[in-house]
């Protein structure tokens, strides 16, 4: 079998993988489309131990109204394991509950309440790969050319069409930034996880706890992963936290480097947008 043959068995195949996804979500028979969405609360908080693990997340204990039979129900997240988990938590925070449909024991929690999904992550990334497909397949037929100029023209575009909404959202945050609210607050735990990989080398992940109180008079108990100098020493230190009065979940230690990181996200998309323009302009002129 050719390239050329290979190619197309290639974008004929994830094609009828991308048809029967959307299929499926058209028939609201998609995994995410199975799953019971619903709003919870947090009752009660748990502070993290002093070098334990930041597996699970922030111990809470959840209440939600059962849809199927009216009643409020209580659940704590303790032994989660899911790859979504609390990372800020206060009493009376809203967050996400989900479980598959008759299956309400199987819940999983997130740090805010999910949207309902029609499951078209997976047929749009096949769509994705016959695109990738196609692009090949015209380079190996018409020539490299072709290949900087479906790579580069298609991305361009989006690029494009997605950058005033990366500019307002960088003014918006950078806004939050200013305005923001500033109380003292305290490292509370310094977590450890110890990971092996397939080599047998060890890796350390180091997650500090911080605690502080809004201005308004709420607890809020966080983990802090960034603009903490010596994380790994900083068990019960001061620090400054400086956060949004209406989601204290948005809250920061160094307001300028969150600006500085703004600005750089802003010029990352600038940059790769000229670059990629660049690519498709190349591939028209080679042609």
């Amino acid at each position: 079998m050719g390239w050329d043959e290979l190619l197309v068995l290639w974008c004929a195949v994830w094609g009828v993988v991308a048809l029967v996804g959307y299929g499926m979500s058209l028939a609201g028979a998609t995994g995410a489309q199975r799953t019971v969405r619903l709003t919870g609360r947090i009752q009660r908080v748990r502070e993290p131990r002093h070098g334990g693990s930041r597996k699970g997340g922030i111990s809470v204990v959840v209440s939600y109204r059962d849809p199927a039979s009216g009643q409020e129900v209580t659940v704590t997240n303790d032994g989660e394991r899911s790859e979504t988990i609390i990372t800020c938590a206060w009493e009376g925070r809203e967050v996400g509950v989900s479980h598959p449909r008759g299956r309400p024991h199987a819940y999983r929690f997130s740090n805010t309440p999910e949207e309902a999904s029609r499951g078209l992550g997976g047929p749009g990334f096949a769509v994705f790969l016959v695109y990738v497909g196609l692009v090949v397949l015209a380079a190996v037929g018409w020539g490299w050319p072709w290949a900087l100029i479906g790579f580069g023209g298609p991305w361009a575009l989006s690029g494009a069409v997605h950058l005033p909404g990366a500019v307002r959202a960088r003014n918006r945050r950078i806004g939050q930034l200013a305005a923001m609210d500033t109380v003292r607050g305290r490292v509370v735990a310094v977590l450890r996880d110890v990971s092996v990989d397939d080599d047998g080398h060890t890796s350390t992940t180091i997650t500090p706890v911080v605690s502080f109180t809004t201005r308004e008079g709420t607890a809020v108990t966080a983990y802090c992963t960034s603009n903490l100098p010596d994380p790994a020493g900083a068990y019960g230190r001061d620090i400054t936290v400086h956060y949004t009065s209406d989601d204290p979940a948005r809250f920061t230690l160094d307001r300028a480097a969150e600006r500085r990181s703004e600005e750089r996200e802003v010029t990352f998309h600038v940059l790769a947008l000229v670059v990629l323009v660049a690519t498709a302009v190349a591939g028209a002129v080679l042609l």
